[in-house]
């Protein structure tokens, strides 16, 4: 038990709003979490957005939930997404997207989850059919 105390295992609590400076320049990335291929991350926006012309396009399907604030994203070839807090949204691999907006008088904060299916990463598969209509998904 004291290793794990040591080495930030699971008795090591932390707060999601906490650790957040004052000025964000630009957007804050933290992992908070990584193993057997997931990756979970919170990320804190304020005012940022994806530089002119820029797309992500991953290499494995992100799964993000809006904690905190709200944001814009947009899907080539799609309609601008509004999302506000509560709102998540499952985005697959290769499916190219980027922030549009996020308000500059107080932060948005995300937790990202990052995760590649049954080894399959950058194909959906069968799991996510009818799930990801043209891209994007909104679970239920």
């Amino acid at each position: 038990m004291d290793r794990q105390r040591k080495e930030g295992g699971a008795a090591a609590r932390r707060n999601l709003f906490e650790g957040i400076p004052e000025e964000l320049p630009e957007e804050l990335m933290t992992i908070l979490a990584t193993g057997n291929g997931v990756t979970i991350e919170r990320i804190v926006s304020k005012g940022q957005a994806s530089p002119e012309g820029f797309w992500y396009d991953q290499e494995t399907h992100e799964w993000v939930l809006v904690v905190q604030g709200e944001a814009r994203l947009r899907f080539e070839g799609e309609e601008e997404i509004h999302l506000r807090a509560g709102d998540h949204l499952l985005i697959p691999a290769r499916a190219r997207h980027r922030v549009t907006w996020t308000p500059e008088d107080r932060e948005t904060i995300w937790v990202a989850v990052h995760f590649s299916l049954a080894g399959r990463v950058g194909a959906a598969g069968p799991e996510l059919e009818g799930q990801v209509p043209g891209g994007a998904a909104d679970w239920p």
